[in-house]
């Protein structure tokens, strides 16, 4: 069961209890600055308050590619977050940008270096997540997000093709995906 805090304005241990149990709609707050302000995660980095938890900073940064906050992600991977460990809830914070069809903090990712192939809890990659998210939780940017990946380098046979989506399969085959005959073999 997720924690529960104070919706208004969470302090920061109720913070992070709340990125460790994944409550990461509920703290999307955190990271949006007021008018002439910081965000509050940015405050708590800049105050040194992760300096002895990178597990929690760690899953801050998956909390701002959950919520599509680039701006955010892009800050705490400069001050220190390692992408590839905050991955608590089964799912990294690449994983969780290209499953909820945050486009732009996927591209940022790319540009990054994020590794393409790196497997979540289930044992997909980020594309084979996006793809089975794009059937399974279509949004708007699922296609956008497949076919930025793709041009990034993501293996295509990480992908389950066919997939049963018409336009994701014929993005599939852009990039070489093909058929496993189900009478060979292989």
């Amino acid at each position: 069961m997720p924690h529960s805090f104070d919706q208004e304005q969470p302090g920061f241990e109720s913070a992070v209890l709340g990125l460790r149990h994944g409550d990461f709609s509920r703290l999307a707050p955190l990271f949006r600055a007021p008018v002439g302000g910081r965000a509050p995660i940015i405050a708590w980095v800049d105050q040194g308050r992760f300096a002895s938890d990178p597990v929690s900073l760690n899953e801050a940064l998956a909390c701002a590619c959950f919520i599509g906050q680039t701006d955010a992600a892009e800050y705490l991977l400069a001050h220190g977050a390692n992408l590839v460990a905050g991955a608590g809830t089964g799912l990294n914070g690449f994983h969780w940008a290209a499953n909820r069809g945050q486009l732009d903090t996927v591209r940022a990712l790319i540009r990054h270096g994020m590794p393409l192939e790196i497997p979540n809890s289930y044992g997909g990659t980020v594309l084979g997540g996006t793809v089975w998210a794009a059937i399974h939780e279509p949004r708007a940017n699922h296609l956008a997000i497949i076919e930025a990946l793709l041009q990034a380098g993501a293996r295509v046979e990480a992908a389950e093709y066919p997939s049963g989506d018409a336009a994701v399969d014929a993005l599939l085959r852009r990039y070489g995906a093909t058929a496993v005959d189900p009478r060979s073999d292989a």
